[in-house]
Formats: C-alpha cells, structure tokens, sequence
C-alpha cells in the first residue's frame, strides 16, 4: 500500500497515528515495543524515527511504501 506524505519525512509515531494503529503519541510506544516494524528492513530507534519519501516500512505483516503527496 502507498502512503503519501508532505515535505521530507514523517515521524513513525505520526505515521502510525494515520494509519490508526496508534491513536495516541503515549500509545505509540506501546505499538512500537509490541509489534514487529522495521524499516527498509531495518529496526527503527524509537518512534521519533524518521521515515522518509522512498523508504518502505513493514508493520507486522503490512508493507507500505511512503511517496511524496502530489500537489493540486
């Protein structure tokens, strides 16, 4: 699935919020230390990771690939 995004990049724990895993920034870490995610295939740091346009992030068993929000 593709996510698009504004500017350079996205926080995980924001991206988590648009994808409603997370509803909440304290929640997040809690998903972060429950769930398996990597990105590009790594682990990330924490959930002030920086993902950015280009890179592809796996959430469990979900695949997302972040792209640059196209302007109007």
């Amino acid at each position: 699935m593709e996510i698009e995004i504004y500017g350079e990049f996205i926080k995980l724990s924001q991206l988590l919020k648009k994808l409603a895993y997370a509803p909440t920034g304290g929640k997040t870490k809690f998903f972060i230390n429950t769930h398996k995610i990597t990105i590009n295939g790594n682990v990330p740091e924490g959930r002030n990771s920086k993902i950015r346009v280009g890179d592809t992030i796996w959430i469990d068993d979900n695949v997302y690939k972040i792209i640059a929000k196209k302007e109007s």
